[in-house]
């Protein structure tokens, strides 16, 4: 089982560092030539990420990856995911079409990581300190999503627990996104994945993954329009969706 993790990792790394070549010399450019085809270049290129790391994944370490599932990639959609693992980000972007969603990222992956430090530049991530949210990084965040050509997606647990279950929702940068104006929101819950919450975890539990993904919605809201209390009901809603999900995905009544 640690041969195969290990060289899960390593072929998947070998990938991200050919890849973050492409993006400089290639992606990157081209979105600046053609600027009217930015985001299709980028929804692209970010899928391309997407298969490589899921289908390492898959074909060499011998994880299970549940169905992916069909979100509409437009402009007015939010995704609201819980946060287990590592995959988290590559299922969501597999499912997620045909345009990329802007991703809530932490401020820490803006610098200093191969491919995604420059991922979270060239994709406009909005980006934020948990440890320390405060008016001027809520402000982006409402910009972002007001001004977003794309899909937003949040996972307002903000850390992954040690079982998978459903932390408490960090509700502020929910609070900032949904104020921005009208939403289609879609609740996407996965399970199955919290063994390999950290990059060392996958040497040894790759294999076991056995995943799989629900989406519920659309849950619609005009958050310009709507009162505080409207807003913390809207969160609810979200928050008992994503543990409705979690139960459903446990019991083995969704994929």
């Amino acid at each position: 089982m640690k041969i195969r993790g290990t060289l899960t990792i390593g072929a998947i790394g070998i990938g991200l560092i050919g890849s973050e070549v492409i993006q400089r010399l290639v992606i990157s450019p081209l979105t600046w030539l053609f600027p009217s085809r930015r985001e299709k270049i980028l929804a692209f290129w970010i899928q391309r990420i997407a298969d490589l790391v899921l289908g390492t994944v898959s074909v060499i370490g011998g994880a299970r990856v549940g169905p992916r599932l069909r979100v509409p990639g437009e402009a007015g959609v939010l995704v609201v995911g819980n946060h287990q693992s590592l995959m988290d980000i590559p299922i969501a972007i597999a499912s997620i079409r045909p345009l990329h969603p802007r991703i809530v990222t932490r401020a820490r992956y803006a610098r200093g990581k191969p491919l995604i430090s420059h991922m979270v530049r060239l994709y406009q991530y909005p980006t934020v300190d948990p440890r320390a949210t405060g008016r001027t990084d809520l402000g982006a965040i409402t910009q972002a999503a007001a001004e977003s050509p794309v899909p937003m997606m949040i996972y307002p647990e903000g850390t992954r627990t040690k079982n998978g279950s459903i932390g408490p929702l960090r509700r502020n940068g929910l609070r900032a996104i949904l104020r921005a104006r009208d939403w289609r929101v879609y609740v996407m819950t996965l399970d199955g994945y919290w063994q390999c919450a950290k990059l060392e975890h996958f040497v040894s539990e790759v294999g076991t993954l056995d995943g799989g993904l629900t989406v519920d919605g659309p849950l619609e809201i005009d958050g310009r329009a709507a009162t505080d209390d409207e807003i913390e009901a809207f969160i609810d809603r979200i928050e008992e969706g994503l543990h409705t999900g979690l139960r459903r995905l446990r019991s083995g009544e969704a994929a």
